[in-house]
């Protein structure tokens, strides 16, 4: 009889155990940032829309973080460190600033510039596109409070005295 507690026991750790992994199979695992805690990123995550770039959202595994499409092709993540002055591309997309990161084509890492707390979104471009990814997230994004915006060169270094 003892062997048949031992049998039933293992069948019933093996049937939840199989059934947390089957529950956790759509989630996509992400890790929290830095200040992933911080109240604005609470914030943009009611926000994050159902569909990014005709994706459908998916469920993460860690706060102030997104995803959408399967396999994810989108992923935000709140709460990254701010960027300071760079020479990489700042592009503006409905009054949002971005610096774009490409040195991992054709992934994609976007971060928002003049923003705290920043946001981070990567995006495969083989499977969506860039510019219709970060219109469809700029409204949740612009409730971050703005304290800068991008410079172009020209105004750096613009030779005009006034």
């Amino acid at each position: 009889m003892n062997i048949r507690i031992r049998a039933l026991a293992l069948t019933t750790i093996s049937a939840v155990v199989s059934l947390g992994v089957v529950g956790c199979a759509g989630q996509v695992p992400m890790k929290p940032a830095a200040d992933s805690n911080n109240p604005e990123c609470a914030n943009v995550s009611v926000r994050l829309p159902d569909t990014v770039a005709e994706l459908p959202q998916r469920e993460t595994n860690a706060q102030a973080t997104g995803a959408w499409g399967t396999p994810a092709a989108v992923l935000l993540t709140c709460g990254v460190d701010i960027p300071g002055p760079s020479t990489l591309p700042c592009v503006s997309i409905n009054d949002v600033d971005w610096i774009e990161d490409d040195s991992q084509a054709p992934l994609y890492r976007y971060t928002t510039y003049g923003r705290t707390p920043a946001v981070e979104v990567v995006i495969d471009s083989d499977a969506v596109s860039g510019t219709t990814t970060l219109v469809d997230l700029g409204p949740a994004v612009s409730v971050l409070p703005v304290d800068a915006t991008c410079t172009d060169f020209a105004d750096v270094f613009s030779t005009e005295k006034n």
